[in-house]
């Protein structure tokens, strides 16, 4: 315990020097009153950097098409067992519109990496929705070119989510075999230099992941300085190559790494993601007192949502967008959390 504390310590002293991996990865393992000090430390330091404020962003799943053939995903190209769909722009902005409505200061416009949605069918569907809502606008659509990037942000869009999903090339290689790692990085690279805000993030227990490994994770993602750091669990879907792949036997190891990411990222949005309600039951919740300040219930019309299965066990796949945020506003309120006002835009330095 008393090595634990000190290493909190060093994390909650301004200017200390970081933790290297393999003391982020003890940390990784602690358990009991060790454990609970590591969560009590990243909520110190939600409270103090980021406030009770929890900000609503609705996620639009607008294409279930993807181009793509990862090893852990629902939608992947080689699963026959999808019924595909896209929304048309009208549909995309009048569920915008109702995102406003239930107090979503942005909505995330996410798809698999689907071919028909060219930049400039996108840039005028973002010119739409910000024109129409007034809402922040972040899009979440896989790696793009440059170019691409650059008209996308000319329209207006505030945001860009692209996980690295994890830093062991090898890893990522045997996972995703349509693309290097490096042309991931050099997407968020692109992203940052064209004047977005950033996010990205990892998938915790990946098979194969070592703690060190998630470790070196959190640091490779503090390194990139993100606006918003979105992790959830790897949850294996029976209809690809890593079915049956279990979880990893210390469930505590996913909220340690949400908490160890807050301690290193004081003044980063940090998501309560979806993944951990399926989890566990109230998941989400537990990320909340764990150093989260963002929710991202599903708005997606009911017809489309339970078409959207990146993993198995999805919540509120049968709920309309009006019930979602209606138990957003409950859970909030019994964890004595505000609704945050406005976009919530990063409030990094640039």
């Amino acid at each position: 315990m008393t090595a634990i504390r000190e290493q909190l310590n060093r994390l909650l002293t301004p200017g200390a020097t970081s933790l290297s991996a393999p003391e982020l990865a003890a940390l990784l393992k602690a358990q009991g009153k060790s454990c609970d000090a590591i969560y009590a430390a990243a909520e110190q330091v939600r409270q103090h950097s980021m406030g009770e404020a929890v900000h609503l962003r609705g996620i639009i799943e607008f294409s279930n098409v993807c181009k793509n053939n990862c090893w852990y995903c629902g939608i992947r190209c080689g699963n026959d067992h999808v019924a595909r769909y896209r929304m048309t722009a009208e549909e995309i902005v009048d569920t915008a519109k109702n995102a406003k409505l239930w107090g979503c200061g942005t909505v995330v416009l996410q798809s698999g990496e689907d071919p028909f949605f060219t930049a400039a069918i996108l840039s005028d569907i973002v010119r739409r929705v910000k024109g129409e809502t007034g809402l922040a606008v972040t899009l979440s659509v896989g790696v793009r070119s440059r170019d691409e990037l650059a008209q996308l942000k000319e329209a207006g869009c505030d945001r860009y989510l692209l996980r690295f999903e994890t830093t062991s090339n090898a890893l990522f290689s045997a996972l995703h075999p349509d693309e290097p790692f490096e042309h991931r990085v050099q997407c968020l690279v692109d992203l940052r230099a064209l004047g977005y805000q950033v996010g990205s993030g990892f998938m915790i227990g990946l098979p194969g992941t070592t703690l060190e490994m998630i470790a070196n994770d959190i640091l490779f993602a503090t390194r990139l300085k993100l606006d918003m750091i979105g992790c959830g669990p790897f949850l294996s879907h029976p209809d690809t190559p890593l079915a049956g792949k279990p979880l990893l036997e210390d469930r505590s190891v996913y909220y340690k790494t949400i908490a160890l990411l807050r301690l290193l990222n004081p003044t980063a949005h940090i998501p309560a993601t979806t993944a951990f309600d399926a989890l566990e039951p109230e998941g989400r919740n537990h990320v909340l007192m764990r150093g989260a300040n963002v929710f991202m219930p599903n708005v997606t019309p009911g017809k489309y949502r339970r078409l959207y299965q990146l993993y198995p066990n999805k919540p509120c796949v049968d709920e309309e967008g009006a019930a979602c945020a209606l138990c957003v506003r409950g859970r909030l309120a019994a964890l004595g959390r505000e609704i945050g006002t406005g976009p919530g835009h990063s409030v990094r330095q640039p």
